[in-house]
């Protein structure tokens, strides 16, 4: 049995189909995530390590989350629903309040762009991903990575 690491992101089927390479990307960047947060010491507390999940998701796919999200929220099932940016928003699940839940939009406007030139999409998912990595550790008080 293997530990789950405290960083994860999973793509939706959508985008696994139009990038061939987002699997081997993301599963790289977890990697380098993990160990940079590593050093930058957010796992000190071994009592209180955030477990993050990156959620990428196409533009239609993202609204969908969104609103199943706000209806659970409703419901309360799901403690808070917050939008950070017009492409990013996040969740906590009451049942585990130590899981951050971020969902990312891919917009339509970077799915052209990474269509017509695809070697792009390695850079374009880790700063965008780095940087709500940064806005957590701003949220949670620990070094930016």
């Amino acid at each position: 049995m293997t530990e789950p690491l405290p960083i994860s992101i999973y793509v939706c089927d959508d985008l696994t189909k139009q990038f061939v390479k987002i699997n081997s990307i993301t599963n790289k960047l977890v990697a380098q995530f993990n160990f940079q947060a590593m050093t930058a010491n957010w796992y000190g507390d071994e009592d209180n390590i955030p477990f993050i999940q990156l959620l990428l998701e196409t533009p239609q796919g993202f609204i969908n989350q969104k609103e199943q999200q706000k209806e659970k929220q409703q419901t309360k099932q799901v403690q808070t629903v917050k939008t950070h940016s017009d492409d990013v928003f996040s969740f906590i699940d009451d049942k585990e309040s130590q899981l951050l839940i971020y969902t990312i939009a891919i917009t339509e406007s970077e799915q052209v762009l990474l269509a017509q030139q695809a070697k792009l999409l390695a850079g374009l998912l880790q700063i965008k991903l780095q940087k709500v990595l940064n806005i957590i550790a701003k949220q949670l008080n620990l070094k930016p990575i």
